[in-house]
């Protein structure tokens, strides 16, 4: 085979340890992708949930939108009284190694209300408060759909590398000991034999 490794000694332990070595990064890696196949499923199922709350949440919040609107004509100029929303915090946890991002923005205050009460009813107050709900839903699933696919990446990376260890690697290594171990091998039976010779000529004498 070319490039075959030189069968000494030497180089048998020193591929033996790379076999050792290469199992054991197969076995890691195998270990990292059940942990991160799990920890996506569990956010999966997450976002399915909340993607459930999060369509009831437009519909209702785009509902009580249009009775405010018939009640109290186009709301674009109330809807200036509402401060830009500020609190959206980003920080990252690590899976695995892997960075996912979490999302925090400060709870609503339900008492909370940026236009005048006496101007307005409860149509308005309503339709504030759907789309309240629906800023920290979608701040909440933009957390869990953007860690789902920076774990699906490392997945699909994990699964290259394991996959390169068990199919190319280990294998390789495997020859190698094998050849390295058959030569020797083959070495001492001719080692063995040239002493017989020699000590029956000796003998002979």
């Amino acid at each position: 085979m070319a490039n075959q490794t030189a069968p000494t000694k030497g180089n048998l332990m020193n591929t033996k340890k790379s076999l050792a070595l290469a199992k054991m990064g197969y076995e890691l890696m195998d270990k990292k992708r059940n942990i991160l196949i799990r920890e996506m499923m569990n956010l999966i199922d997450k976002a399915n949930a909340i993607q459930g709350k999060i369509d009831n949440a437009y519909e209702e919040a785009y509902l009580a939108l249009q009775t405010a609107n018939i009640t109290h004509g186009y709301c674009s100029e109330i809807s200036k009284t509402i401060p830009v929303e500020d609190s959206l915090e980003l920080d990252y946890r690590s899976v695995m190694g892997v960075e996912i991002p979490t999302v925090t923005i400060a709870e609503p205050d339900p008492t909370a209300f940026y236009f005048a009460l006496n101007t307005t009813d409860n149509a308005l107050d309503n339709a504030y408060r759907k789309f309240t709900e629906v800023k920290v839903l979608t701040a909440t699933l933009a957390e869990i759909e953007n860690s789902v696919y920076r774990l699906a990446d490392s997945i699909k990376k994990t699964q290259k590398r394991a996959n390169a260890l068990k199919n190319i690697m280990i294998p390789k290594f495997e020859e190698d000991v094998k050849f390295i171990t058959d030569a020797l091998d083959e070495k001492d039976r001719e080692e063995f034999s040239r002493m017989k010779v020699i000590k029956k000529q000796k003998s002979d004498k």
